[in-house]
């Protein structure tokens, strides 16, 4: 059985995998974003006897890690700093393996698992409380893009430079109009936050080059109400050299991330 956990800012989703990729259990705790209540709330979680039989896990998080010491630099919405994940998680799953990746690496992995085979180079992007994202070439996370965090790209913007996500995510939608995505029908709105979702995705499309780009998060979820405006934008503002690639929305949004985690341990245990 494989253990996929999915850590934000104030949920902990837990999901038990068998090794065919059904899930057997999933379930839900608050994230307490002191570390060492956390890491309690965890222990706590898998003492019950659901998790007896797990034989791997792969935990999610928002933000930066050093890989080959485990250590999380920072996440954007978690207040830790430089501190040894895996090592700590690894005292409460001894006798398993454990593996860390970033969610929205993980989120890509297993959306461009259900994409066409046909699409060899695909670009992840979640537009959510922050934008995260992540590029999978050939159904594997690809190194060169591993430490990609395109929500901290900074552009000249209402007259002072910002974070793109500080302007583009979903958050910032709403902030600036008061309405989640899901409540917005208005073109001109679209219209309007299409160009600032541009500024960000021309600059990932010239570096990137992806044969196709998956959305994700509250508002990218919803790219069907805006991708018209966004094309136009992109073929209007980038260079003729650059394709602008086929856009659609996730296929599991809400359950990406632990399908990522079930995937990257399939690949890796």
């Amino acid at each position: 059985m494989y253990l996929a956990v999915d850590v934000g800012a104030s949920k902990t989703l837990f999901a038990v995998f068998s090794r065919d990729g059904h899930i057997k259990h999933k379930q839900k705790i608050k994230t307490d974003l002191d570390y060492d209540k956390f890491l309690k709330d965890v222990a706590d979680t898998l003492a019950q006897d659901i998790y007896k039989d797990i034989d791997a896990a792969c935990f999610a998080f928002p933000g930066w890690f050093d890989f080959e010491k485990g250590i999380f630099i920072a996440g954007g919405r978690l207040p830790w700093h430089n501190l040894p994940l895996k090592k700590d998680l690894s005292k409460l799953l001894p006798h398993q393996k454990i593996l860390i990746h970033n969610d929205a690496k993980l989120a890509a992995l297993s959306e461009a698992k259900l994409a066409p085979q046909k699409y060899r180079k695909i670009l992840y992007l979640t537009l959510s409380t922050g934008i995260g994202g992540g590029v999978i070439v050939d159904g594997r996370i690809e190194p060169e893009f591993e430490i990609l965090e395109p929500g901290q790209m900074m552009f000249d913007y209402d007259g002072k430079k910002q974070k793109w996500e500080s302007f583009a995510s979903g958050r910032a939608l709403f902030e600036r109009y008061g309405r989640r995505a899901a409540e917005i029908e208005d073109k001109k709105i679209w219209h309007d936050y299409a160009k600032l979702v541009a500024m960000g995705l021309q600059e990932l499309l010239v570096i990137i080059r992806p044969d196709l780009i998956i959305f994700g998060g509250g508002a990218g979820g919803h790219i069907d109400k805006f991708k018209t405006f966004l094309m136009a934008e992109l073929q209007k503002t980038g260079s003729p050299l650059v394709n602008v690639p086929p856009m659609v929305k996730a296929k599991r949004p809400a359950e990406a991330v632990i399908y990522g985690c079930y995937e990257y341990l399939k690949a890796n245990t």
